[in-house]
């Protein structure tokens, strides 16, 4: 991680802390260290200009040297930080294992047996599976020597603690496979059934989705139904196994402990909730998670910032306040951020914002500020978010009447993408190119009825309630030169008559 990332991950409570650790920390006065964290974390100049404020006779090495001093206190600071947080019910336990086993290594049986009974209590309160595991081991292991241990029923014990264990561990590797699918460039669109995982994660381990899951086992089973939406478009379906699993994991004892996954738990069921058309109940799970992210000192704040600021500004939007909308996400574009995910993101509907709103030269200057290629987005991003990159960019083309440009794009996209399109079951993009096309060219054909028709019985829809808002974005734009209407008024018309079904 550089220093620059690091350092702009800080809130203005660990900038003062820092601050303080590094004065206590510098044996003399005049140590540039302090100097250089204050530049790095204004973020206002470039390297080569922090270079010449600290070093005017020019000292290169000197400054290097400075750096790597100034990573190695932002590590040690940010270690000790995170000890000052762990849970203290973990360090305790972990405190009574070690003591407790060298205890019973030197012969003094009981007083080690009730220093592990003691990390027993703690550890099945708070079900940190790993630790339980490690003592009923030692308790096995040294039973002969504790006159008053039962055997079986400790053997009993730890095999129902290895299976919730294991399955933990096997929620870990599934999780982490799907991610890593999804993350491949080479990704096509294979069905992942969410339904048929979990059925065969629950039978192999015999475990139930109930409250003897680890927090960490809720927050990855969330986490699964949501990269298995983003997959298949289907929010509606996840719905409510979501929902079911949330109840769980809110009443869960490590909530407050497990503030960065609760943070994205929220995150996701208030993204779910938005893309089911569902704004108020989204903008409910975002008003939790921003009131998680201000607590503990706003630890996770800058971490989650863009994320919630988006998801905030799309529900505007989509809700009928467009204004308020573009005036979230207007400061944002330029914003240096660790999450360059999210800064893309926000680009990009910040251009569909401004399209939707008719400032179509807004919009177009914004796109061309994403000058990278398709390829360099697609390995930062994904390939969804550069056809829609690329489907906006046409569009505007259209819109602006750049014919030999808007030919050239619409030639490279299909070349490009039609294979990827038609593997995803996706063909409807291409057939909307088609009729996009067909309204640039023969624009009053588009307003018949024998059109309006063809476009009806030629698109693939999965139901009003169930269509994908970005989709319906899309056809929004197709829709309103049918009818000769705004396209921010046909969008939230059409999501108006979803949210009546």
């Amino acid at each position: 991680m550089s220093l620059n990332i690091l350092i702009s991950s800080f809130s203005v409570d660990d900038y003062t802390r820092f601050i303080y650790f590094l004065t206590k920390k510098n044996k003399r006065k005049d140590v540039k260290n302090i100097q250089l964290f204050k530049l790095l974390y204004a973020n206002k100049y470039s390297s080569d200009e922090i270079y010449k404020r600290l070093y005017p006779n020019k000292k290169r090495d000197a400054y290097h040297a400075l750096r790597k001093r100034l990573y190695d206190s932002l590590i040690d600071f940010t270690a000790t930080l995170n000890l000052e947080e762990e849970n203290n019910e973990k360090i305790q336990v972990i405190k009574y294992i070690l003591v407790g086993r060298s205890f019973i290594q030197q012969q003094y049986f009981s007083y080690g047996l009730k220093l592990l009974n003691k990390a027993e209590y703690i550890a099945k309160e708070y079900q940190l599976y790993p630790y339980l595991n490690e003592i009923y081991h030692i308790k096995i292991q040294f039973a002969h020597a504790f006159d008053e241990l039962d055997l079986e029923a400790t053997i009993c014990k730890f095999k129902e603690y290895q299976q919730l264990y294991l399955a933990e561990e096997e929620l870990t590797i599934v999780y982490a496979k799907i991610r890593e699918n999804l993350l491949q460039k080479h990704y096509l669109g294979e069905q992942v059934n969410f339904q048929n995982i979990v059925k065969r994660i629950t039978v192999e381990q015999n475990i139930s989705i109930d409250e003897t899951l680890s927090f960490k086992s809720l927050y990855q089973l969330i986490t699964i139904t949501s990269i298995s939406a983003f997959v298949t478009k289907d929010y509606l379906e996840i719905e409510a196994f979501m929902m079911n699993t949330y109840s769980l994991l809110n009443k869960h004892a490590n909530k407050e402990r497990e503030r960065f996954y609760h943070i994205q738990v929220l995150y996701m069921i208030a993204n779910t909730m938005f893309r089911n058309k569902k704004f108020v109940q989204s903008l409910y799970f975002l008003n939790l998670m921003e009131a998680e992210m201000f607590a503990n000192r706003k630890k996770y704040f800058i971490r989650f910032q863009l994320k919630y600021e988006l998801l905030c500004a799309l529900n505007l939007n989509y809700n009928g306040n467009s204004e308020a909308a573009i005036k979230k996400l207007e400061p944002l574009v330029k914003k240096k951020h660790e999450d360059a995910e999210s800064i893309l993101d926000i680009h990009l509907s910040l251009i569909v914002f401004y399209a939707q709103q008719n400032e179509v030269k807004k919009a177009y200057k914004l796109l061309n500020d994403l000058n990278h290629t398709d390829k360099w987005y697609i390995e930062k991003v994904g390939k969804e978010w550069v056809i829609k990159k690329n489907l906006m960019e046409i569009l505007l083309l259209i819109e602006l009447d750049y014919y030999e440009v808007f030919e050239s794009k619409l030639s490279g996209f299909r070349k490009k993408y039609t294979s990827f399109l038609k593997d995803i079951n996706q063909e409807r993009v291409l057939v909307f190119l088609r009729y996009a096309k067909l309204y640039y060219e023969t624009p009053k054909e588009i307003v018949s009825k024998a059109f309006h028709d063809e476009v009806e019985s030629n698109f693939v829809w999965v139901g009003a309630k169930r269509e994908d808002i970005f989709v319906m974005s899309f056809y929004a734009w197709l829709k309103s030169k049918m009818t000769n209407k705004p396209i921010y008024e046909v969008t939230l018309e059409l999501i108006s008559q979803a949210q009546q079904l």
